[in-house]
């Protein structure tokens, strides 16, 4: 089955867009941009941590307030999320 031309530009572009995106990730909430890890490496180094994903959904407004804070503090969402939830629990 052969692809048409347009089809085929239509992948490359994709391709393209997707690698550049990947490469060029800014450092955002005190992740570090240089390592892009796959989701395979990801996921094997969060189980050697001992990490579970663990997804909610909360307020817009609330979710700006965490970005806020982890920019002005320089540190990950997820530390900031852990150390927000041990803080209430232990009350």
């Amino acid at each position: 089955m052969s692809m048409k031309k347009f089809e085929l530009e239509k992948r490359k572009a994709e391709k393209l867009h997707n690698d550049l995106g990947a490469a060029n990730a800014p450092a955002r909430f005190g992740q570090a941009a240089g390592s892009v890890l796959d989701k395979k490496e990801q996921r094997k180094l969060d189980q050697a941590k001992g990490l579970v994903p663990f997804a909610c959904k909360l307020n817009q407004d609330l979710v700006k307030q965490l970005h806020d804070c982890c920019t002005e503090r320089d540190i990950a969402l997820n530390d900031l999320i852990a150390e927000l939830l041990q803080a209430g629990l232990s009350k």
